[in-house]
């Protein structure tokens, strides 16, 4: 554990992605997994400018983009076998799917939903067979929809239909899904009604596919799996809280709550630097153990351990970012970490690592029209601590 949290301390820039020439916020971010030993694996970005960027995951060249989107994109992701198809949702009703092996800019699938559906999240299930996308309210409605993403071909002229939606377990937008990284059946999604739901979508009916909803008393801005055999559900909230659950304890007397912490910001008080925010979470298998990202809005990335007793910062990258950091993605296979932010830029972190120096701007604090597509729950902190 030691050894764990002394290597995340150590991070340090092995390399800085060229920003590109319409700088955008670069939102999310998503690896893929080497399809063979040798082969070169791929970084996809969904920025604010409605484009998603795909760069060589060692150096960070540039590649290509997908841009021209219509709607603001809902996050980013890699089949998990074929590590050349990826995935992003829009707020236009679809999710599309592309080949980054190819400069074409139509997507070799599209999922479509239903007329009324915006989506603001999805994910892709750990067997690829599954595509599920989240909503905003429409109607005092809120779907979970899904589709078959199998015999993926360059048929993108026929988008597929959905396999059938859940209606009845949320009451506002949805804003993560997050299907389970081993268990193809298991799917979290989180809510600013302050719900995480964890369904198995092999049962025949909504209600009987509900496992467990745990409420976080807040607005769900970020969620994940944790735990041995990733038994366990964490949230991070708008107001930058933090709630961690144990399913395994759901047929049993024990609480199934395992810390549940109302400002991350009071709880963790970093010397000098402060923390503004939580980004999400990563679980650290070899581990076994649950860090939370966190930042400044000068751009300073807190790295913070979880344990039932509480939180504990574990070390700062300084240095990198000159401005709050959206988005980052956690590879175990080297242990490196990649981050992006509203600087523009996209940064490749490694334990150790020595910088190869380039010119760098004075600032690349941006001006970007993006918005917060999510409305922050009305429950204030306050009135909760009250």
């Amino acid at each position: 554990l030691e050894k764990a949290e002394e290597q995340l301390a150590a991070l340090r820039i092995a390399r800085r992605g060229v920003p590109s020439q319409e700088p955008a916020y670069l939102l999310d971010i998503a690896t893929s997994s080497a399809a063979q030993a040798g082969s070169s694996r791929f970084v996809a970005v969904s920025c604010s400018s409605q484009s998603i960027r795909v760069y060589d995951r060692e150096t960070l060249r540039f590649l290509r983009d997908y841009g021209g989107r219509a709607g603001l994109l809902g996050g980013v992701r890699f089949a998990h076998a074929r590590d050349s198809l990826v995935f992003s949702a829009c707020s236009e009703g679809t999710v599309s799917c592309w080949d980054v092996r190819s400069a074409a800019q139509r997507p070799v699938q599209v999922f479509s939903g239903f007329p009324s559906n915006v989506f603001t999240s999805f994910d892709v299930s750990c067997s690829d067979l599954i595509v599920c996308a989240g909503t905003e309210k429409a109607d005092k409605d809120t779907f979970l929809v899904f589709w078959d993403a199998r015999g993926i071909t360059d048929c993108a002229s026929t988008a597929k239909e959905p396999l059938g939606v859940y209606s009845e377990s949320h009451s506002d937008d949805i804003t993560k899904i997050c299907f389970h990284p081993v268990k193809p059946n298991l799917v979290a999604s989180g809510s600013t009604d302050g719900l995480v739901n964890v369904f198995d979508i092999n049962k025949d009916n909504e209600d009987d596919a509900l496992i467990s909803t745990c409420n976080s008393d807040s607005s769900v801005s970020s969620l994940g799996w944790s735990g041995q055999d990733y038994k366990q559900v964490y949230c991070v909230t708008h107001d930058e809280g933090f709630c961690w659950w144990d399913m395994a304890q759901l047929d049993t007397e024990e609480p199934i709550t395992l810390l549940h912490v109302l400002d991350v910001r009071e709880s963790v008080r970093p010397e000098n630097h402060g923390l503004h925010y939580l980004v999400g979470g990563l679980y650290h298998e070899k581990a076994g153990k649950l860090f939370l990202v966190g930042g400044t809005s000068t751009g300073n990335i807190h790295l913070i351990s979880c344990s039932t007793e509480g939180l504990s910062l574990v070390g700062t990258l300084s240095g990198g970012h000159s401005a709050t950091v959206r988005s980052f993605c956690w590879s175990p296979t080297d242990e490196s970490l990649l981050t992006g932010g509203e600087d523009a830029q996209l940064l490749l972190w490694k334990p150790g690592a020595v910088e190869r120096p380039l010119t760098k701007k004075a600032s690349l604090k941006i001006s970007s029209s993006v918005q917060k597509r999510v409305r922050v729950h009305s429950t204030s902190l306050q009135s909760r601590k009250k």
